[in-house]
């Protein structure tokens, strides 16, 4: 792509090196718009410019950066997929949240950082408004439960029996099912790689860059 304006947007930018950073904060925004003074990550902005970004031979990486409540759990896991989908090397940095669906956002990136301070909120999927109480229903949201432990556990070093062990712990929140793990907990339990910030992130992420230009010189002088 000639021009770097055509890939930006709200949530997508360009950063030195030809690297770029996608934003995923506040939250996660599907099908049903949230109300206008609620800070949403819309996921029909965020697919197109990711698909741009796989397709521009001139970035190099991406770096993501999540602070987010959750959200939409069909949007959330899209750009999941999305981001795991990518040929570019990717790092995620956990800054203030990374809750709810923004635990597989978290670990889609080929490597994955936390700050100390920053949390994580793992629970069972839920069903706002009306929810119809019959077994159809119940099983959905037990394969909706299932399709993102197993992205979650694909992603990460963390085992689904040990995730599922988190979602359904009742002695960590209040009033609610589910555990809060901080930055050196969530690396602990293997669902981040490693504690850092900003700096690091952007260290790992040349470094995979790095990595990823020296395998496509190897791969072209072997063909």
């Amino acid at each position: 792509m000639a021009d770097n304006e055509k890939v930006k947007s709200e949530n997508i930018e360009t950063l030195k090196g030809r690297i770029f950073l996608l934003s995923i904060t506040g939250e996660v925004e599907g099908h049903e718009a949230l109300s206008e003074r609620a800070k949403t990550t819309k996921y029909e902005h965020i697919l197109p410019k990711l698909a741009m970004v796989e397709d521009d031979d001139e970035v190099d990486g991406l770096l993501i950066l999540l602070n987010t409540v959750g959200g939409d759990v069909e949007a959330g896991l899209a750009i999941a997929e999305m981001i795991a989908s990518l040929s570019k090397p990717t790092v995620s940095l956990v800054l203030g949240g990374g809750h709810s669906i923004g635990v597989p956002l978290a670990v889609s990136a080929d490597y994955s950082f936390i700050v100390p301070s920053a949390t994580m909120v793992i629970h069972p999927v839920r069903s706002s408004g009306m929810f119809i109480g019959v077994m159809q229903s119940y099983r959905n949201l037990v394969k909706t439960q299932d399709r993102i432990t197993s992205f979650v556990s694909a992603h990460s070093d963390i085992t689904v029996e040990r995730l599922e062990h988190l979602m359904l712990d009742t002695a960590t929140l209040v009033k609610d099912v589910g555990t809060m793990l901080e930055g050196e907990e969530a690396v602990r339990e293997g669902l981040i790689d490693e504690v850092g910030g900003i700096k690091e992130a952007l260290q790992k992420l040349y470094e995979l860059i790095e990595q990823h230009k020296k395998t496509k010189e190897l791969y072209s002088l072997s063909k």
